[in-house]
C-alpha cells in the first residue's frame, strides 16, 4: 500500500503541477508508473500465498508473471539511461537544454525504452514456453523467476542460458555504460562550477536518481549476471530489493531530496486543506 500510494502521489503531483511539466519529471512520472506495475505483478500473488496458505500458481500465470516482471524491469533500466542522459544535457548544456530535450524527443526516448524492453524480453519468453517440464514443479522463490524455471526443465538448457545471459548483458551493461558515461561528464562539469551553491544544487538534482540506479544495478547484476548453478537462497533476499525495497524507497528519495517536488507537495497539501 505504501508503494502504491507513494508512487501514485508522485504521478499525481507531476500531472497536476505545471511547474513539473519538464523532461526530468516526465521521465520520473514514467519511472513511478513502472514501479507500480512491477510491484503489482509480484506482490499481490505473494501476499495472497502468505495469507491463504496456498503457494500454487498455474503454468500460464507463472509465465505471465515472469514475462511482465522482466519486461518492466528491462524497460526500467533503459529508462535509467535515458534519465541520466537528460541530467547530462541539463547540466552540461543548460542553455541548449530546452531546445535539445523537447517534448518530441522525450516521447521518442520513452517509446524507445519500451521497444528495447519488449525486444529483449520476448525472445527468452518464447524459449521458456517451449521448454518441457516433466519432473519437479517447485520453485524456491516468492515469484516465477526465469532462472529457476530453467533449472526445472528436463531438457538441455545451455542455449537458453546463453541467450538469457546475453540479453541481461545487453540491457544491464549497455544501459550501465550509458549511465556511467553521463555521470562522469556530469561530475566533471559540476566540479568546474565556480560557486559552492551551484555545485550543491547540481548534485542535488542527480543524487536521488543516482541512489536508485546504484541499488537497482547492483542487485540485478548479482542476480542475473552469474551462472545459474551459483544461485542460492540469498537470491530471494536480494530480489526483495527490486520487488519491494526500491519501489518503497523511490517516492521518499525523489520527493524528500528534490526541492521542487517538496514545493509541489506542500502546494498540493494546501489545496487539499482548502478543499
Amino acid at each position: 500500500l505504501v508503494i502504491l500510494v507513494g508512487n501514485l502521489l508522485i504521478v499525481a503531483l507531476i500531472l497536476s503541477d505545471r511547474d513539473l511539466h519538464r523532461p526530468m519529471y516526465f521521465f520520473l512520472c514514467n519511472l513511478s508508473s513502472l514501479e507500480i506495475f512491477i510491484t503489482t505483478s509480484i506482490i499481490p500473488k505473494t501476499v495472497a500465498s502468505l495469507l491463504m496458505g496456498s503457494k500454487a500458481i498455474s503454468y500460464p500465470a507463472c509465465i505471465t508473471q515472469c514475462y511482465f516482471y522482466f519486461l518492466l524491469g528491462n524497460i526500467e533500466f533503459v529508462l535509467f539511461a535515458v534519465m541520466s542522459y537528460d541530467r547530462y544535457v541539463a547540466i552540461c548544456y543548460p542553455l541548449q537544454y530546452p531546445m535539445l530535450m523537447n517534448s518530441q524527443l522525450c516521447v521518442q526516448l520513452l517509446l524507445g525504452s519500451w521497444t528495447a524492453g519488449f525486444l529483449v524480453t520476448v525472445v527468452p519468453t518464447l524459449l521458456v514456453v517451449r521448454l518441457p517440464f516433466c519432473n519437479d514443479n517447485r520453485i524456491d522463490h516468492f515469484f516465477c523467476d526465469v532462472v529457476l524455471l530453467i533449472k526445472l526443465s528436463c531438457a538441455e538448457t545451455q542455449t537458453f542460458e546463453l541467450v538469457s545471459f546475453m540479453n541481461a548483458f545487453i540491457i544491464l551493461f549497455g544501459s550501465l555504460v550509458m549511465t556511467a558515461m553521463s555521470y562522469l561528464y556530469i561530475i566533471n562539469t559540476i566540479l568546474k562550477l565556480p560557486s559552492a551553491s551551484s555545485r550543491n544544487k547540481a548534485f542535488s538534482t542527480c543524487s536521488s536518481h543516482f541512489t536508485i540506479v546504484v541499488l537497482a544495478y547492483s542487485s540485478c547484476i548479482f542476480l542475473y549476471m552469474r551462472p545459474s548453478s551459483h544461485h542460492t537462497s540469498y537470491n530471494k533476499t536480494v530480489a526483495l530489493l527490486n520487488t519491494m525495497v526500491i519501489p518503497l524507497m523511490s517516492p521518499f528519495i525523489f520527493s524528500l531530496r528534490n526541492e521542487q517536488m517538496k514545493k509541489a507537495l506542500k502546494v498540493g497539501l494546501k489545496r487539499s486543506v482548502i478543499i
